[in-house]
């Protein structure tokens, strides 16, 4: 795709501590091969009435909590991030060792049956592989040893409450130091009714405002909400993602077809609610209500079935994402865009600036 940008792009701090608020992001527009570039407060502009943004509203959990290795609790510290609960109640989890510099770094390997303490009495006791024939995340069982059902730290809190008193937003390396929570939640985030939510922030929709919004409705752009709850990523290996739970409602459906029938363009924000949508999505282009759990991976040679725009951010030459993007963009377009973001310094990752890609304009 292009080289890797230098590290003095990354994104260390959000946009509101760098600049004026968090919409204070550059924008970057691609049409095909065309390419321009704009402040992204200028988005209403840059779209049409009838357009739709399909946005992601899962709330961003603050899913890292340390704790020691050993059923005594005297082993080596590790930094627990919850990434995805199972139906039965289990959870998938990475274990991360701490770097000393307020982030992660990959853990030690453990086996199956080895415990972890974390803060509260809670006991996680490691289990089988997500996925066959990888170690990096693993199911665990969360208990509370001794606990009364109800008593405080007790089970009847459970990982909501865990996270919600030891937890905090996973921390990538690159970044300068802690943020809060609602640094991580975007103007779209609801909170889940059973505690779920998102390991990691679904980004591409950090930047929007409530003002933004308004004027984006005003202008006759409408919104069709969805959920995916994001697991965590592969910082390092850049592996494929892996199942998550999503729930396209039935008024987001509705919505979407009845927009693409009347010349809309449908524009998802973030590469999540392309997976969602896109999930909810038959081979004759009708999006349906679905819920449960997606194993799509959406590449070039699959296509895109509902989708006629994302807004993204940017990611680098290895991470799987990028097949998603050559699907909507093609890859000669995707080339052209990302010379352009190197070349004219844009920001990196979650809290750097955005990519808006839209079929080439066709004349009316």
């Amino acid at each position: 795709m292009s080289a890797a940008p230098p590290a003095e792009l990354s994104a260390r701090v959000p946009a509101e501590v760098r600049g004026a608020g968090r919409d204070d992001v550059r924008l970057m527009v691609s049409r095909g091969r065309a390419v321009s570039h704009h402040a992204f407060r200028e988005l209403p502009g840059l779209l049409r009435p009838g357009d739709v943004l399909v946005v992601n509203t899962s709330a961003t959990l603050p899913a890292a909590v340390t704790g020691r290795l050993g059923a005594d609790g005297a082993g080596e510290a590790v930094v627990v991030h919850f990434s995805t609960r199972g139906d039965d109640g289990r959870w998938a989890v990475e274990l991360r060792e701490p770097d000393g510099r307020g982030s992660t770094r990959p853990g030690p390997a453990v086996r199956e049956g080895a415990v972890v303490r974390l803060p509260g009495g809670a006991r996680l006791v490691v289990q089988e592989p997500l996925v066959p024939g990888s170690g990096r995340l693993r199911w665990v069982s969360v208990g509370w040893p001794g606990a009364r059902a109800g008593a405080a730290g007790g089970k009847r809190c459970g990982v909501a409450g865990l996270l919600a008193r030891y937890g905090r937003p996973i921390r990538y390396g690159y970044t300068e130091r802690d943020q809060p929570l609602a640094a991580y939640q975007t103007v779209f985030a609801r909170p889940g009714p059973d505690g779920a939510g998102s390991a990691e922030m679904p980004s591409a929709a950090r930047p929007f405002t409530a003002p933004l919004v308004a004027e984006l409705v005003g202008r006759g752009v409408w919104f069709a909400a969805l959920t995916l709850h994001t697991g965590v990523a592969s910082a390092e290996a850049h592996e494929p993602p892996y199942p998550e739970r999503y729930e396209v409602p039935a008024a987001t459906a509705r919505l979407v077809n009845a927009a693409r029938a009347g010349g809309g363009r449908i524009v998802a924000v973030g590469t999540t609610a392309v997976r969602a949508l896109e999930s909810a999505t038959g081979p004759d282009g009708t999006v349906r209500a679905a819920r449960g759990w997606t194993d799509l991976v959406v590449t070039p040679r699959r296509g895109v079935r509902a989708v006629d725009g994302l807004l993204t951010g940017l990611h680098e030459p290895e991470a799987s994402h990028l097949l998603m993007l050559e699907a909507v963009a093609g890859r000669a377009a995707l080339r052209v865009a990302y010379a352009e973001a190197l070349g004219r310094r844009y920001l990196w990752h979650e809290f750097g600036d955005v990519h808006l890609i839209l079929g080439e304009e066709m004349p009316h």
